[in-house]
């Protein structure tokens, strides 16, 4: 797991330096615009999550890292700054999409904490598949995203791919529907990680990096690419958690 989890920490870092460069919060993790100390809370989150996503990379302490970033993202990110706007925009699918976004963090994270922190067996394999299964979900949630936001998914695929732009999104959507179903099933789960995996590779480059290529002084593409690896490792740790031991 050990290239995994490195592009995972990696993500997290580019997440953190772009705070720290724009001095702006990942429009993922909405802040509001008079909440006490705001600018401070930028700083200090922008470099929590670089320290955070260092710790990943090394082995001794990759541990606490995943720790910290778990529980940043499942309890600060997703309970507190998305759970709010779910109160009162509950019937907007994209509420559901953010935070399975924000979700698939922590839950590549609490996989890298099982398998590097020094914890009973029996309990990091639990952990491990409680996070599987949280991340199957998400990726449920991004597939049905595409069809009932297809209007904002289409413009995203580049116009020279034939046929259309509209049946790639639409077969994005299947493939990320069918990858979640194998994840959680576990019938060809691997696998299906594996494609997921390269999938939200493919879409940085095809899609975010030519978006931040044509603006890069926008703070959204930075972070949007950023979160965009970061959601690279995730899936890949996911992958690597399903493969079989050596015998």
């Amino acid at each position: 797991m050990a290239f995994s989890r490195r592009v995972y920490g990696l993500g997290i870092m580019a997440i953190g330096i772009a705070n720290l460069i724009f001095g702006e919060f990942d429009p993922g993790q909405p802040v509001p615009a008079g909440f006490p100390a705001r600018k401070a809370l930028v700083y200090a989150a922008g470099a929590f999550l670089v320290v955070a996503g260092a710790a990943v990379q090394w082995r001794r302490i990759a541990a606490w890292g995943a720790a910290a970033l778990t529980a940043y993202y499942a309890f600060i990110v997703v309970a507190l700054m998305n759970g709010r706007l779910l109160m009162t925009q509950y019937a907007v699918y994209g509420i559901y999409e953010e935070l399975a976004i924000q979700l698939a963090i922590p839950a590549a994270g609490l996989i890298v904490f099982a398998k590097t922190a020094k914890i009973d067996a029996a309990l990091a394999a639990r952990l491990t598949r409680f996070a599987r299964f949280a991340f199957g979900v998400c990726a449920l949630v991004w597939g049905g995203a595409h069809f009932v936001y297809m209007n904002m998914t289409a413009p995203l695929v580049p116009k020279w791919l034939p046929p259309t732009q509209e049946f790639w999104g639409y077969l994005t959507g299947v493939c990320f529907i069918a990858a979640g179903l194998a994840i959680l099933t576990g019938v060809r789960a691997r696998l299906a990680a594996l494609l997921l995996t390269a999938m939200i590779l493919i879409f940085g480059v095809l899609a975010n990096g030519r978006v931040l290529l044509a603006n890069p002084s926008s703070h959204f593409n930075w972070t949007e690419s950023a979160l965009n690896l970061a959601l690279i490792g995730a899936a890949w740790v996911v992958t690597d958690s399903l493969a079989r031991p050596a015998k």
